[in-house]
């Protein structure tokens, strides 16, 4: 086996844009599920608004990328307040209907015929990044440390994500502290308790669902500057799926667990994938062929994850008293 090659991929998947934009989207999963208790399950749309906002503005409109930026996150407030007014004052699960139900609308508007000429249809949209690169302070080339190595544009992209990411688990950290965040607790504990002191439920409710969407919409800019495009069915409900699965593997209510849960992830699922196909090149496993790799490694780690939550349903910095959550 080429180990070195087994190794090289996975330690770049530990630091990769993917595991950048699924610890964005993460990390505002957690402060609606991990903090607040809210069951939101449309966590793709958020991403999705926030790039089409970004591609749109810059390659329909012909507007500057920073401008893109500011209607993106826009969208992202926009969607929470529409999302949150009509479900927020009921039980968990209505939110939870709601919010998966409009992330598959807003991936099919998204995908839709009609409005090919603004969102580009199936094939999404390109050539909104230049302003983007255009402040990359890295000249032409390769850096890294021996072979493990990146080209200065998605050196440039992994610098800006996980500057992203720090500032964002810092926010979490210090709101959370605060006598803010220490209301959402109490919210996810036994919301009627909250209520019953005087404190807007549907207030705390309706900011953490804003500052969540607008955390995990940085995880759309992301990826749409990384692939220098944007396409509908990236922001499907995997997606969504994916980012609970972070959470829930690096542990619910703790600032950096959907970050490290992200990076565990994704080495897992490189580090089977390259185990697996050199395996299967070498002959070492001879009832499965190269295109088998990719739904066997989903069913191993699957199978990991299943006995972690069997095991240690917490996760991995968890603690087994931020998921009782008993909603509401």
């Amino acid at each position: 086996m080429d180990w070195l090659t087994i190794f090289t991929t996975t330690v770049k998947a530990a630091i990769g844009v993917e595991t950048v934009l699924y610890g964005l989207a993460a990390i505002g999963i957690n402060i609606h599920f991990g903090y607040t208790g809210l069951l939101n399950f449309g966590q793709a749309a958020f991403m999705g608004v926030a790039g089409y906002g970004l591609a749109v503005t810059v390659t329909v409109i012909g507007l500057p990328f920073w401008i893109g930026i500011g209607v993106g996150i826009l969208a992202a407030v926009l969607l929470a307040l529409l999302l949150g007014a009509p479900t927020l004052r009921l039980r968990a699960d209505y939110l939870a209907i709601v919010t998966i139900a409009a992330a598959e609308i807003v991936r099919l508007v998204f995908r839709s015929v009609a409005f090919k000429d603004v969102f580009g249809g199936s094939d999404g949209q390109r050539g909104f990044s230049d302003g983007f690169y255009a402040l990359n302070p890295f000249p032409d080339g390769e850096y890294g440390i021996g072979p493990i190595t990146f080209n200065y544009r998605l050196l440039w992209v992994l610098l800006v994500g996980w500057i992203l990411v720090g500032i964002s688990c810092g926010v979490v950290y210090l709101l959370m502290k605060s006598p803010w965040g220490r209301v959402l607790k109490a919210i996810r504990e036994d919301e009627d308790a909250v209520r019953s002191l005087g404190k807007n439920v549907f207030s705390y409710k309706m900011q953490s669902l804003i500052l969540g969407g607008v955390i995990g919409c940085l995880g759309g800019f992301v990826y749409g500057l990384a692939f220098a495009s944007v396409q509908p069915d990236i922001f499907g409900t995997e997606t969504t799926f994916f980012a609970y699965t972070i959470v829930i593997l690096g542990g619910a209510a703790r600032v950096l667990g959907p970050v490290i849960g992200s990076m565990i992830f994704w080495v897992l699922l490189v580090l089977v994938n390259g185990i697996l196909s050199e395996a299967v090149q070498a002959g070492y496993i001879p009832f499965m062929t190269s295109i088998q790799v990719g739904p066997v490694r989903y069913i191993l780690v699957g199978l990991g994850l299943i006995l972690l939550l069997v095991f240690r349903p917490q996760g991995i910095f968890g603690d087994k008293r931020e998921i009782a959550i008993d909603a509401r």
